[in-house]
């Protein structure tokens, strides 16, 4: 039984100060995630921040017993790599940064690409398409959309540029809960699926890999590989359901203009 919660419009401003804090951290990260810094720094300086400036709590610690604030998914990392103190950030490193935060009992939930310094043209472009992508997922969002719209306007941006849309891990409804109803699939047939109303929430956080979508649990029980070893690039926002089209309830400053 799919139990979507629609928020209240006073709900919907809770989350948007969630988004809103949660965009700090990222705008934070942009001048600290460089060559030679490690993956538990990061997830350590998140931590430290979310905390103690933002006086709000990373929804992730903890939960399903993860120990720490992030995932820090590097390179052929399709998603939940787990921030490591010897694993330092190279040249050429393609690094997605997956961040929840609660604040007043709601959480938002976002991921960003970062570059390392100089990166190949062929992970630039990933990492480029990629966040086309989710654009192209979330200008579908509107009263009256289906799901199967958002997932078709993802999938077909991916594979028109040769890529593949991974199956398994998908986006989902967001509150008081982190994984609400619905889940919100990247791979699929407009027209289909549950019809959009205002006052949902969800997640929309393609996952796109160079080569074949299949994926590689490794022996952690938490990091997703691709299984061909080729690179994987994701990018994630909260939305809303508006009453004429959608909010970006995680938008960054250096995104406003979208």
């Amino acid at each position: 039984m799919i139990n979507v919660v629609v928020k209240t419009p006073e709900q919907i401003a809770l989350m948007r100060e969630s988004g809103r804090l949660l965009a700090e951290v990222f705008t934070m990260l942009d001048s600290f995630v460089v060559a030679g810094v490690t993956t538990m720094e990061i997830n350590d300086r998140v931590d430290h921040y979310i905390v103690n400036t933002l006086n709000a709590r990373p929804a992730s610690k903890g939960q399903y017993d993860y120990p720490y604030v992030l995932n820090a998914s590097i390179n052929e990392v399709i998603c939940h790599g787990m921030p490591q103190a010897h694993r330092a950030l190279k040249v050429g490193d393609i690094i997605n940064l997956d961040i929840t935060l609660e604040k007043n009992g709601y959480i938002a939930d976002s991921s960003k690409m970062y570059m390392v310094g100089e990166v190949s043209p062929q992970a630039r472009k990933l990492v480029k398409e990629t966040y086309n992508a989710l654009w192209k997922g979330i200008a579908q969002v509107k009263p009256g959309a289906r799901l199967g719209d958002i997932a078709h306007a993802v999938q077909q941006h991916a594979e028109s540029h040769g890529y593949s849309v991974v199956r398994e891990y998908c986006g989902h409804g967001i509150g008081q809960a982190m994984h609400e109803d619905p889940q919100v699939l990247h791979v699929g047939r407009a027209g289909t699926g549950m019809v959009l109303k205002e006052g949902m929430t969800f997640t929309i956080e393609p996952m796109i890999n160079q080569g074949t979508h299949r994926t590689k649990t490794k022996k952690d029980g938490w990091t997703v590989v691709t299984r061909d070893k080729k690179l994987s690039a994701q990018w994630e926002h909260t939305v809303a359901v508006t009453s004429d089209g959608v909010e970006v309830l995680t938008l960054r400053p250096d995104e406003v203009s979208r």
